[in-house]
């Protein structure tokens, strides 16, 4: 019989799993467990010193919210290191940490890195990814032969990973004897760092050339690391050469990528490019709706509704809203209904209608062009810091509705004048330019998922 500190740690494992990517959530939580609990303090047994550091330094404030979403008494957590005990590891197996809350059905190819339930008849069409969508098909259909690199972006938790993954799947199931291969870039580059570290860097990249369709998820991640770059151009180029098909995504299109070679940013436009966007209400509905069914929980129209209207961010956050829902009916054995719904999400429904604040716009745009807020608060009239000026105008007027005097004292009290002269020239320059529209919109949605 499952336990009350094991049921906990499924839970707070079903949401960790949905803000992760699977390769990622695999690494750092596989082995982990409660190892106790008395509030206000939770001990988190890991497997090693490695795990304990990463948990520690990156994932501990999602976990910390998570538990306490589940247990308001727990204030802080602690993690030991702690090798499961033959028993544990028998256990853990046998009911896998959250198969119990029905939040994992399959199990990885560990030959093709694909999940099999990443599928096309399980992925919603809408308005915002139909292009993608039609790509993605099409690529299936006949690999290597059209859209080749196939380059989808947009933003965490809008669907990327699973189109790309319905490619691979669609393949494997109707094309047989193609190598197919699908790897974080993460992964990819901690492959390359340990080949070069271990003097392998052949042997690496022999494992590519035999490959048919390659898939790379989160390739901005390739951002800096030179030596990366390099041996993945390589690769790109000689898989490219065979007519192999190449299927990378990104969390922006390939010319915002920052630190990015030219000759290797040129082949990601060679191909086709096409984006992911936030899904309208209508959409979010029937995604809602259709994972519910997956699931077998019933949810309600009102409720579903409730949900669509105050949940906008992503399609990852509403498959954590209603594995929320699933915990809570089965912690509290109650129904969800419209009075019980505001309370269980009040927290959620708060959060994500604060990411558009002035701090948000100021360090968003400021990361996204590399400069500093004092920059952008100096005199200085240098084009590289007027553009990301002009544009946190624009946002702090068009977004938050601040006046132009109070925009002018945020941004180093400018004349008044001034501050509505920018925000005309990007009101102006929307219109006409492309590539500023395109900047914005990254930028808007960075925000808006924060």
């Amino acid at each position: 019989m499952i336990t009350e500190k094991e049921k906990l740690w499924q839970s707070v494992l079903a949401q960790v799993q949905l803000n992760t990517s699977e390769a990622n959530f695999n690494t750092w939580f596989k082995g982990t467990q409660i190892y106790s609990l008395e509030d206000p303090k939770i001990i988190i047994a890991v497997p090693n010193s490695f795990v304990k550091e990463w948990l520690e330094n990156k994932y501990n404030k999602i976990i910390l919210k998570t538990i306490k979403e589940l247990n308001n008494n727990i204030k802080e957590i602690n993690y030991i290191i702690k090798t499961p005990s033959k028993k544990e590891v028998e256990r853990e197996e046998k009911i896998g940490p959250i198969n119990q809350m029905q939040f994992q059905e399959f199990s990885v190819d560990s030959s093709t890195g694909l999940n099999p339930k990443y599928t096309f008849e399980n992925f919603v069409v809408g308005p915002f990814n139909e292009l993608a969508h039609a790509a993605s098909f099409a690529v299936s259909e006949s690999p290597g032969t059209i859209y080749n690199p196939l380059f989808i972006y947009g933003k965490t938790g809008l669907g990327k990973t699973h189109l790309l993954q319905a490619v691979g799947n669609e393949i494997k199931n109707k094309i047989k004897n193609k190598n197919i291969l699908y790897i974080q870039a993460q992964k990819f580059i901690s492959e390359v760092v340990s080949s070069i570290r271990n003097g392998k860097m052949e042997e690496f990249k022999n494992q590519y050339k035999d490959i048919d369709i390659i898939i790379i998820d989160d390739i901005q991640f390739l951002s800096g690391k030179e030596k990366t770059q390099e041996e993945f151009f390589h690769i790109f180029n000689e898989l490219y050469e065979k007519n192999k098909q190449i299927i990378l995504s990104s969390d922006r299109p390939p010319k915002s990528i920052n630190a990015l070679t030219d000759r290797l940013r040129s082949r990601f436009e060679g191909g086709m490019i096409t984006d992911i966007d936030y899904p309208d209400l209508e959409t979010r509905a029937a995604i809602l709706k259709k994972k519910a069914i997956e699931k077998e929980f019933n949810l309600s129209d009102d409720v579903c509704s409730y949900i669509v209207e105050n949940i906008q961010k992503n399609i990852r956050e509403l498959e954590g809203v209603l594995n929320k829902l699933i915990i809570h009916q089965k912690v509290h054995k109650e129904d969800i209904n419209m009075d019980r719904i505001k309370i269980v999400l009040k927290n959620i429904i708060q959060s994500s209608t604060t990411s558009f604040s002035s701090q948000n716009i100021f360090k968003v745009v400021s990361d996204y062009y590399e400069i500093n807020e004092k920059e952008i608060k100096s005199s200085s009239r240098k084009r590289e810091i007027v553009k990301p000026r002009q544009i946190i105008i624009y946002l702090l007027r068009n977004e938050l509705n601040y006046s132009f005097p109070y925009i002018g004292k945020k941004i180093g009290g400018k004349d008044h004048t001034t501050i509505i002269y920018s925000f005309n020239k990007i009101n102006k320059d929307l219109k006409i330019n492309e590539d500023l529209r395109e900047e914005i919109s990254y930028i808007k949605q960075t925000i808006s998922s924060m």
